[in-house]
């Protein structure tokens, strides 16, 4: 019940703030605009051209500055009977009787946009080895308009996912049973826009709050003691600058950034400030190149755990290291001076959009960049390569906020679970990458994300893959040490379908698949497969039946751990108001 004071007060708190805060179209989500960082105060080049007043994001529902109104809001209950075969290690089946009541809204204006799905569910075990459980997911996101030039977002996620290896997130499937592990995330902020004469000038704060609230049997089965526990993440962006043609031929400004995240394992933290000039050269109507200088300062540091009269570090009530409070921070990561970086953005006309910026950061070279394709009403492409040094809380931060404003979640039909994708024709849609590894310590992470949406007719469909790369930074001396240079590898792909048969009927499917890999003798390596069905039928205008199979499965590379198969069947009625 922790896990569900936990979530509804996180689900509560953002319907509230998506109904009265706001978010600008150049607003970057957690000082992210996608192009360059995952989860750490933008540096891309393209992220701050001078005298840009908007960034034009995929932000914007499709009634977003067109007047258009539309209010779609529909909550429902439900009733399911589920039957699990358990297939490995061991043969059983378990029956459940699950009871679901949620809400789908859609909201535009001129001025703000909501998208939500929020569901809760109750299960029912049949026998003494089919637990019953409460569990809520949902997304939502959003953004109002407060006054001229000054908006809010906010965005949320509760998701489960089943933890395998000891820090390996795997989606939680129905094999899960009541093991699952929840995760919950919100953030929200305002963001200005204005101008002082030819002076373009703009600033936004974001705020995020991220939980992993794990079951006992969730901690016996995976372990805690490096598992994520919460985080909070502050950061602020600003510039300021002059658009070519205005003072100079070219365009001049100014632009400044602040990250910080403070993780509750061990008082890690990660801090990253920036200042930087740019100098944007347009090059043609469609093209043009921003080079930025600056200076950067980025510190990770943390505290040691409480040792005993042996010298071992002592672990507290929730499966975690006790932090020793009385020691001084220690610093894991302590890089500052110059960077540079070399934006190219691409805009041919407001269906394509493309921007790819390199550099030199962290005491390396960084790379970064957008592409988003939209060939038609019908279709999207949107590929996004970010880097950037955050939490676990940073990163899925990142990610929320990067999802559009117009979107239909896509669920699992048996257990009412999130799949890796949202269904939307508005900009990238997918969180699977952020929930490859649930690790406790702070980390460079690299890779590259793509989806593509499609509507045909009665037909949807969409397909997301991707890489994230995640290295891990640690003090010497602490507990943590161990993971000091560890590197985790997830490699996922995620795909659904679905259609109307007739006005009374219709039908969907997904697949899902994850490969998870690491150099940390201490993890197991894990594969994690899914699929599912489902069939629904109307009886009455709000009376709908469905019926539901799947299958989901996890793979070890480890001869000697068994792998672990279910597959699921459901039988259910939904009520719709």
């Amino acid at each position: 019940m922790i896990g569900l004071r936990v979530s509804t007060a996180l689900v509560s708190a953002l319907a509230i703030a998506v109904m009265t805060m706001p978010f600008t179209v150049q607003a970057q989500a957690m000082g992210d605009s996608g192009a360059g960082n995952a989860g750490g105060s933008s540096a891309g080049a393209s992220d701050a051209a001078p005298g840009k007043a908007e960034r034009g994001t995929r932000r914007g529902g499709k009634g977003r500055g067109q007047g258009a109104k539309r209010v779609e809001v529909r909550p429902y209950i439900e009733i399911d009977q589920i039957v699990s075969a358990q297939l490995s290690p061991r043969s059983d089946v378990l029956t459940y009787t699950q009871a679901a009541v949620g809400v789908d809204a859609s909201i535009s204006g001129r001025n703000n946009a909501v998208s939500a799905s929020v569901r809760y569910e109750h299960q029912f075990g049949w026998g003494k080895n089919a637990g019953s459980g409460d569990a809520i997911s949902g997304i939502v996101r959003g953004y109002t308009t407060l006054t001229r030039g000054v908006t809010v977002e906010a965005g949320a996620l509760a998701t489960q996912a089943n933890i395998q290896g000891g820090t390996s997130a795997l989606p939680a499937g129905a094999l899960s049973g009541n093991g699952r592990t929840n995760i919950y995330s919100v953030y929200a902020g305002p963001s200005v826009a204005t101008r002082v004469g030819d002076l373009d000038v703009s600033a936004n704060y974001r705020a995020g709050f991220t939980k992993i609230d794990q079951s006992d049997r969730s901690r016996l089965t995976s372990g805690a003691t490096d598992v994520f526990d919460k985080s909070v993440v502050q950061s602020a962006d600003a510039q300021a600058g002059f658009a070519p043609g205005t003072l100079l031929p070219v365009g001049i400004g100014t632009a400044g950034s602040f990250y910080q995240e403070d993780i509750s394992n061990l008082d890690q933290r990660v801090r990253d400030m920036q200042a930087r000039g740019l100098v944007t050269v347009p090059v043609s109507h469609s093209v043009q190149v921003v080079g930025a200088l600056g200076y950067e300062d980025v510190e990770v540091s943390s505290r040691d755990a409480v040792r005993d009269a042996t010298g071992l570090p002592v672990i507290g009530s929730n499966g975690r290291y006790v932090t020793d409070k009385s020691v001084p921070r220690q610093l894991a990561y302590d890089v500052s001076g110059l960077i540079w970086d070399v934006a190219v953005m691409w805009r041919p006309s407001p269906r394509t959009s493309l921007s790819a910026h390199v550099g030199r950061r962290y005491g390396s070279m960084s790379y970064g960049g957008n592409l988003a394709w939209a060939p038609n009403d019908r279709s999207q492409l949107s590929v996004t390569v970010y880097d950037g040094i955050s939490g676990f809380g940073g990163q899925l931060n990142r990610l929320i906020g990067a999802l559009p404003d117009d979107f239909e979640v896509v669920r699992d039909p048996i257990t009412g679970d999130l799949r890796g994708c949202v269904a939307t024709l508005d900009g990238g849609n997918c969180l699977s990458g952020a929930l490859g590894s649930v690790r406790s310590s702070v980390f460079r992470g690299r890779g590259v994300t793509a989806s593509y949406s499609v509507k045909l007719g009665r037909l949807n469909a969409g397909v997301g893959a991707g890489y994230d790369n995640r290295k891990y930074i640690a003090a010497r001396g602490t507990v943590l040490a161990a993971a000091d240079g560890a590197t985790d590898e997830n490699y996922w792909l995620t795909a659904f379908v679905g259609g109307e048969l007739g006005r009374q009927a219709g039908w969907s499917a997904s697949v899902y698949a994850n490969w998870i890999t690491s150099d940390d003798l201490a993890s197991r390596d894990a594969s994690g497969y899914g699929a599912s069905a489902s069939y629904y039928r109307n009886f009455a205008p709000r009376l709908r039946g469905t019926l539901a199979i799947g299958i989901d499965g996890v793979n070890y590379k480890t001869p000697a751990i068994d792998d672990l198969w279910s597959a699921s069947a459901l039988a259910g009625l939904r009520y719709s108001f």
